[in-house]
């Protein structure tokens, strides 16, 4: 037979005091002798006796639960960034309420709506690549629950956010290739539904004003980084007649499986084409011909930094007037 968790209750009844008088003296409060202290310490643990959480959080307005909405922890960013986000709530005695929306639109209102259900003190998130709609997130802050967003990012919402500044680091993309002579050059962009699908966007342009380079020989593609849509990106370039010497791809994973796509067809790596990305994955540095260099975005710190402006928000005593609403984290290339 399962047996119950033992009450403040029962351990008032066994020392013949009131519930008040344990509740205090288990919270160590300075009107309780230290004598009864101790007698109720020692029947507690005797008992087994574990606070009960859920009325604890009751009493206090609180649930010590922070809801996390992420796309996929299968991609190493995104492990990187819960590793973070533990790391943070535990140390603030939090515990993390998890949910995946696999890039999935209305699987992500689900998670929001059991996040809202579950009355989590606030919210991590990290778009799904198609959202565009963002009242599920609204309706949250409507009802007292901060959201702060990380890495994708809602770029029609005032919200707070941390990001990475992508068009400056798509800018010494370019910089770089054409260090390296290359003048044909081709780029896969994201689905357009995202903000940095924009600040790549807009920073690839500028880089190619900047250095003059001839229109005819630059090629805009897109995928919605699904694998068949990567490789029908990156067939365009290569069909072209004169095809790009450079590609710069959405992501690592992008790049990857269009280098791989690129190999079938015969071409060498690096000597017919190469190839620069963005969120330097560690699994990229073990490539031999792959990657020229790729964009460092910081999981650990964009997340660790997003928790921190959570828990100010959360701390009712912090003054949040002068809280930075959109942190930015200045992106870096690492070559490889």
């Amino acid at each position: 037979m399962i047996q119950k968790p033992a009450t403040i209750k029962e351990i008032a009844k066994r020392l013949n005091v009131s519930i008040s008088t344990v509740s205090r003296a288990l919270h160590d409060h300075p009107g309780i002798g230290l004598r009864t202290k101790m007698r109720v310490q020692q029947i507690a643990a005797e008992l087994n006796y574990v606070p009960n959480q859920a009325a604890i959080s009751f009493k206090q307005g609180k649930t010590k639960t922070v809801g996390v909405i992420l796309p996929n922890f299968n991609e190493d960013f995104f492990s990187i960034a819960i590793t973070a986000i533990e790391d943070m709530t535990q140390s603030n005695g939090y515990t993390v309420l998890i949910g995946q929306s696999h890039d999935n639109t209305e699987r992500e209102k689900t998670i929001v709506a059991t996040m809202q259900k579950h009355r989590v003190d606030g919210v991590l998130v990290s778009l799904s690549k198609n959202t565009t709609d963002f009242t599920p997130f609204e309706q949250l802050m409507a009802n007292g629950i901060p959201v702060v967003f990380f890495d994708r990012i809602p770029n029609q919402l005032d919200a707070y956010t941390v990001s990475c500044d992508l068009s400056k680091a798509t800018e010494q993309l370019v910089d770089l290739l054409v260090a390296q002579k290359h003048k044909r050059i081709g780029f896969i962009n994201g689905p357009e539904s995202m903000a940095s699908f924009k600040e790549r966007e807009e920073g690839f342009r500028e880089s190619v004003k900047k250095h003059k380079l001839n229109e005819k020989d630059i090629t805009v593609v897109s995928t919605d980084l699904t694998k068949e849509q990567t490789t029908t990106a990156i067939k365009q370039l290569l069909d072209k007649k004169d095809r790009p010497t450079a590609v710069i791809a959405f992501n690592d994973y992008v790049a990857l499986e269009a280098i791989k796509f690129t190999r079938e067809q015969g071409l060498k790596i690096n000597e017919d084409i190469s190839f620069v990305s963005y969120a330097n994955l560690p699994i990229t540095t073990y490539l031999e011909q792959g990657l020229l260099a790729s964009v460092e975005q910081f999981p650990y710190e964009q997340a660790e930094k997003a928790t921190e402006i959570l828990f100010t928000i959360l701390d009712e005593k912090e003054d949040t007037s002068a809280l930075q609403k959109n942190y930015v984290f200045q992106a870096e290339v690492v070559t490889h």
